[in-house]
């Protein structure tokens, strides 16, 4: 591919994977970038018990054939099925300068390509990232999504609630500088969870400068069942547990603060049992605190049964996470994918 002018080749990577109802409104947000530069679309599709892979050949037949109003798209096959493995055929695969990162449950801002560019070239970043805004879809969807956009449930990483840009740990999603990308081997494909962070960590390690800028708002889609927030939960807590074990000096404090939880219960458990007051200390302040946490939700949930679901949902987010952590284990040195999804940091 070649530039248009100054303007960077951008390249589009999607990882997909039972994803086939949200990637037509992912790849409809793409197509519709007011990017004025050459772009292409990349779609890594793995194994899936929906109909992904049609729907993804689908577009990139009709993206083929209305060449002027479409990005063009091309479809890769990802047999090992994992993010990690996805995300790096498709920027194999890619011939951009730029590497935009997406997943099939977001859906981007129009000018989302645009000002990242824009921001990588001025600040000379490795990777240019926004603001993750869960947006619910049904009942459950909603309580989760307002659980998670607070600090006490999705934790205080700086991609959901820091208003201003600059250097940060990690950031959601991602637009690379491919060069810089290349240098330290892309994607690590022994993770299926926290692979974000972990690459985040050795570009800076490498001196290379990872950049938040909030102006870049992305939705995000959360989990619509108690049952697959907790697995997704306990999977990010046993990767978190993989990575830090390679990676020791990325370990923050905050990491450490939902395995202490499940800990400190299960101590509360065994003295309760013996018939020891004191026992209910833990389970009383947590209790308290997320219920506090849940009261100042009021602007997204204006009901005190969404509140009270809400208290759940931390309860299950934070239990999951620390559980996982502490005694996750992976099987055949991989733990399988539940489903598509990028790294969530606490």
């Amino acid at each position: 591919m070649s530039s248009n002018g100054d303007l960077a080749v951008v390249s589009v990577v999607i990882p997909a994977r039972n994803c086939a109802a949200e990637l037509p409104a992912c790849l409809d947000a793409v197509s519709a970038q007011t990017y004025q530069g050459p772009m292409e679309v990349i779609v890594a599709t793995a194994p899936s018990t929906d109909d992904t892979e049609a729907v993804a050949q689908r577009r990139a037949r009709t993206a083929d054939s209305n060449a002027r109003s479409e990005r063009p798209i091309r479809v890769v096959s990802n047999p090992a099925g994992t993010t990690s493995s996805g995300l790096n055929l498709a920027v194999s695969a890619a011939g951009g300068e730029i590497i935009v990162r997406v997943d099939a449950q977001a859906r981007l801002p129009a000018d989302y390509v645009e000002r990242a560019v824009a921001t990588l070239q001025r600040t000379g970043a490795a990777n240019v990232g926004g603001a993750q805004r869960p947006v619910g879809q049904g009942d459950l969807s909603r309580v989760i999504a307002a659980a998670l956009s607070s600090p006490f449930g999705g934790g205080p990483a700086a991609f959901r609630h820091r208003s201003d840009e600059g250097p940060v740990d990690t950031v959601y999603l991602g637009v690379f500088d491919a060069a810089a990308l290349a240098s330290v081997g892309g994607f690590d494909e022994s993770l299926v969870r926290n692979q974000d962070y972990e690459l985040n960590w050795r570009l800076r390690e490498q001196g290379h400068v990872v950049w938040l800028d909030p102006s870049l708002v992305v939705e995000y889609q959360p989990r619509s069942t108690w049952a697959a927030l907790a697995r997704q939960y306990f999977e990010y807590g046993a990767w978190k547990r993989v990575v830090v074990s390679r990676h020791p000096r990325s370990m923050r404090l905050r990491h450490l603060a939902a395995p202490a939880l499940v800990v400190g219960l299960a101590v509360s458990a065994f003295e309760l049992a013996r018939g020891r007051r004191r026992g209910g200390i833990v389970p009383a302040v947590y209790l308290a605190s997320c219920t506090v946490a849940a009261a100042r939700l009021r602007q997204r949930l204006p009901s005190a049964g969404g509140r009270l679901r809400a208290v759940w949902a931390f309860a299950v987010m934070h239990l999951s996470w620390g559980t996982g952590f502490l005694i996750g284990r992976r099987r055949n040195g991989r733990m399988r994918p539940t489903d598509q999804a990028t790294d969530r940091e606490m």
